[in-house]
């Protein structure tokens, strides 16, 4: 981990114990947010172009979103965004180190369809919880807004410590409104879901789901990732990735 870590805000880490998100502006300066930015659309669209989108199963049954897997390997920029000071910091305050990256995704919504499955991103984990055994960081690279899809959650649910339950009222939504460029911070236990777009534009995130090392990652990095990323990438992004085992992953007895 880098020496020069940042440290969290105060306040950012309050409203995540208390509320199970948090949202922290400004992160990415306006040259950075550009990049991401245009290199996330021209992606989506040689995907679209391509017929490479696939259904995702928290979509339900809409075509609305559109989702970008393995996203560092489509781009080897968006590792900059996987190791993060600031997204590192939460990660060793949350869940702590050493961690792996579960996945690397962005999420486009586009106008109309129906709303995304309610869901914890730990759902997958065994309950009871009792605390996150993940973190999900995304990066805002369009204004979050109530009428343009903002991730919905339910404040508060991941002191529940278990998944919504599909018989159980749906409870109130809130939209978590931010600005280009930030940051958010959402903990591995609390609801949430895509909201819907209303607008005519489409709305970009992009999402790294950190884990505790003993969850095998949702994206199989062994065989998926870009091999420039496993032959140049820092000793902590390729922590994250596995190929640096701390605890478990270990070869002959020995970290490798």
């Amino acid at each position: 981990m880098p020496d020069t870590e940042p440290q969290v805000p105060a306040a950012a880490m309050e409203a995540l114990a208390r509320d199970g998100f948090c949202v922290v502006e400004g992160v990415l300066g306006a040259d950075e947010l550009a990049d991401y930015h245009a290199t996330l659309y021209r992606i989506a669209r040689f995907d679209r172009e391509e017929g490479w989108q696939k259904r995702y199963a928290y979509d339900g049954d809409t075509n609305a979103n559109q989702r970008v897997w393995n996203l560092i390997s489509r781009d080897p920029s968006f590792c900059r965004l996987v190791e993060h000071p600031l997204a590192l910091a939460f990660l060793r305050a949350t869940i702590g180190w050493p961690a792996l990256l579960s996945g690397s995704a962005a999420n486009l919504v586009n106008q109309h369809g129906a709303d995304e499955v309610l869901h914890a991103d730990q759902s997958y984990m065994p309950e009871p919880w009792a605390a996150p055994h993940g973190i999900n960081i995304a990066w805002c690279l369009d204004a979050f807004t109530a009428d343009n899809g903002a991730t919905r959650v339910v404040p508060g649910s991941h002191l529940l410590n278990r998944s919504h339950r599909a018989d159980e009222t749906l409870p109130v939504l809130v939209p978590i409104e931010a600005p280009a460029g930030a940051m958010l911070v959402i903990d591995g236990r609390c609801w949430h879901r895509t909201g819907r777009n209303q607008t005519q534009a489409p709305r970009a995130g992009l999402f790294n789901w950190y884990t505790l090392p003993i969850y095998l990652p949702q994206e199989n990095w062994f065989l998926s990732l870009n091999p420039v990323i496993r032959q140049f990438g820092s000793d902590t992004l390729l922590t994250l990735l596995g190929f640096r085992p701390q605890i478990v992953g270990r070869l002959n007895g020995l970290e490798p």
